[in-house]
């Protein structure tokens, strides 16, 4: 991706969310693979990854939680189909404002499915 330098930067701050808005001409599991790579690549070790995408309208959400050393890190990337990689975004949030924005995103992609017990689990622990 050709904004690898800018999240990896980015990754670096002292805030627990860094959100990342992009497009990408990946589908939704080579995006994720690809975030994964350069979160991997700057030495931290991801402990959960998940995606969600809608089929309706080509744009989804990847989340990674990532460890290196005793810091904790949260990359949510926001993305749409587009020809190729290209950079819209990136800001650093505290923990509250990184969780408002996660349900926001989570809650516009999966109105539909807010009531499947996995996605009502997982919004429980976070």
């Amino acid at each position: 991706m050709e904004f690898k330098d800018e999240l990896v930067r980015n990754l670096e701050s002292e805030e627990l969310w860094t959100v990342i808005t992009f497009k990408t001409p990946y589908g939704p599991a080579k995006t994720l693979e690809k975030l994964i790579e350069i979160v991997e690549g700057s030495g931290w070790r991801v402990t959960f990854k998940a995606n969600w995408w809608t089929a309706d309208i080509p744009y989804g959400l990847a989340r990674i939680d990532a460890r290196k050393g005793g810091r904790e890190k949260i990359v949510l990337g926001k993305w749409i189909l587009g020809s190729r990689c290209e950079l819209i975004g990136v800001e650093n949030m505290p923990l509250e404002k990184g969780k408002d924005e996660f349900f926001r995103m989570v809650d516009s992609i999966t109105s539909t499915l807010i009531y499947d017990p996995v996605i009502r689990t997982m919004r429980e622990q976070y």
